[in-house]
């Protein structure tokens, strides 16, 4: 069961959205209806679905919705329309007090400039969500010291954000998403605010948190790298359009049209893309080998391992059956496909 569905989501800004909305014409580009009308479409048209437990990166360049799209799914941003289901609850038909509670008990923002109160204590910084929440002073900051051993500020707990470095003061902005146990875990862009050496350390620490508490994160970024490290899928957005979603092999080994290859073009191909992105069907014609090639092999592994032009290999899951076969030509080719 998806924990995310969005279903046909549109956001249009202007003095008019409904009417634009139901008079727009199909054909016509964002510009020309910014022209026509004055109204911006900042989310067109966008269907997708988000598995439990998944890291889901929106990504794309300044302007292209991708922020808009996050802070629709707990209508931070009204929609114009279309439909938003958590674990099969709409959404967009919640009342006031059932928004409350979603925000409250099932989805956390982490924001990009952190958001922490000045005038509090990075315990209380922590403890706020559980504190809104009615928690007794002891039970939110025994939940709260729990959570800054997690993110590795444990220490840090009676300092103020401003003494704190801007690695720490996102990481309390993580430890306070975390406190309130959410299902869902919006991160719009993090660590963009970071120098490169703290964001790498910050990417790295949630993907361990992730392993411990499996969320589901939808996590924000116009960094390509950065969403081929943390995004176990990833939407590409341009004009409030999704243009393609796949994983990282996936969108590497065959973009969707120019605007996504650009992306794709400093992305060092064999430490990402797998035997199993490379793979052509099994062929029985061929004499296999008898030294199989894990699905997750990466091309850069795969120049140490095959050294013969003849070797057909077989290409294993993790049944260890067989689920296509690679040569070397074959990964030549992906090598040097740009």
């Amino acid at each position: 069961m998806s924990t995310v569905q969005i279903n046909n989501i549109w956001k249009i800004f202007g003095p008019n959205p409904n009417y634009i909305y139901k008079t727009i014409d199909p054909s016509d580009s964002r510009r020309e209806i910014h022209s026509k009308t004055g109204h911006v479409i900042a989310v067109r048209d966008v269907s997708l679905e988000i598995a439990e437990g998944e890291v889901f990166v929106v990504m794309g360049l300044s302007g292209s919705g991708k922020s808009t799209l996050v802070r629709c799914l707990s209508r931070l941003i009204e929609p114009t329309a279309g439909q938003v289901l958590v674990d099969q609850v709409d959404v967009t038909a919640m009342n006031s007090d059932e928004l409350r509670h979603l925000r409250r008990f099932t989805v956390s923002m982490v924001f990009q400039r952190f958001g922490l109160f000045p005038h509090r204590r990075v315990i209380d910084n922590i403890a706020y969500g559980l504190e809104i929440r009615g928690v007794e002073m002891a039970d939110r900051h025994a939940k709260s010291h729990e959570i800054l051993k997690l993110v590795g500020l444990d220490g840090w707990e009676h300092f103020y954000p401003h003494e704190l470095s801007g690695g720490m003061q996102q990481r309390v902005g993580l430890a306070r998403a975390l406190a309130v146990d959410p299902e869902i875990l919006l991160c719009d862009e993090p660590f963009s605010a970071l120098d490169p050496l703290i964001r790498r350390d910050m990417q790295n620490e949630l993907l361990n948190i992730q392993k411990k508490l499996r969320k589901t994160i939808i996590f924000i970024t116009h960094d390509f790298h950065e969403a081929i490290k943390m995004g176990d899928r990833i939407a590409i957005m341009k004009d409030g359009v999704i243009v393609q979603i796949g994983t990282a092999q996936e969108i590497i080994a065959n973009p969707a049209d120019d605007y996504v290859r650009d992306f794709t073009l400093d992305v060092p191909r064999a430490k990402v893309l797998t035997a199993e992105s490379i793979m052509q069907p099994v062929d029985h014609s061929h004499q296999l080998s008898d030294d199989p090639i894990p699905y997750n092999t990466t091309l850069e592994a795969l120049l140490l391992h095959i050294n013969s032009c003849d070797h057909v290999l077989p290409v294993v899951d993790q049944m260890d059956n067989i689920i296509g076969v690679l040569d070397w030509h074959s990964v030549l080719i992906a090598l040097s496909e740009s």
